[in-house]
């Protein structure tokens, strides 16, 4: 199963930064699904999430020790190499050894690392697909990811607008496949 985590959260980081390397030099200003962030600030999210892996789960560091370090703007003059430089070092620290069945400490509490890298690849799925229509490029997602997604966050799903990250969960159609209703749950519309 380990193994099987490790992949999939490889592959989210692939099909994440294969939207990362289609975004046009006129296109980082642009909107996207998330109301309060530009495409370059979306890029900036997950780039900054990626940051924290390694501190957190390679060197078993705190949110506390690691401090404001991946504070706002972490892409720099490249965000493409920056992109491909977090992505890597995240892919690595959760391929070590053991470091799954480690214990993480996040901002809201402890947390198993398979836990925590499942969590990440969820996230990048979805923010994939808001940068897919940000930039205009293909947003079907692999079923595989979208499945693994849906389960990852179904069981918070209720909860998450109540953080004030994210917009209600929208009505999903009947007979809606299982991008539309991952979307919805987090109030994106397809």
């Amino acid at each position: 199963m380990p193994d099987t985590l490790v992949e999939t959260h490889a592959e989210a980081l692939r099909l994440f930064g294969e939207r990362v390397r289609a975004v046009e030099d006129d296109q980082w200003g642009a909107p996207t699904p998330c109301s309060e962030w530009t495409v370059r600030d979306l890029v900036n999210h997950v780039t900054g999430e990626q940051l924290w892996v390694p501190p957190l789960v390679g060197e078993g560091r705190t949110v506390e020790e690691v401090g404001d370090r991946f504070s706002g703007d972490v892409l720099g003059e490249d965000p493409v190499a920056s992109w491909e430089r977090a992505a890597a070092a995240a892919q690595a620290a959760f391929s070590a050894p053991g470091a799954l069945d480690r214990t993480v400490a996040l901002s809201y509490g402890p947390s198993r690392g398979a836990a925590y890298c499942a969590e990440l690849t969820a996230d990048c799925v979805v923010h994939a697909w808001d940068l897919s229509r940000a930039i205009g490029v293909g947003e079907r997602l692999p079923d595989g990811l979208v499945e693994f997604s849906l389960k990852e966050v179904m069981p918070y799903a209720d909860g998450l607008a109540a953080s004030g990250m994210f917009a209600e969960p929208l009505e999903v159609p009947e007979g809606a496949d299982a991008q539309t209703r991952l979307l919805a749950l987090l109030g994106r519309r397809a």
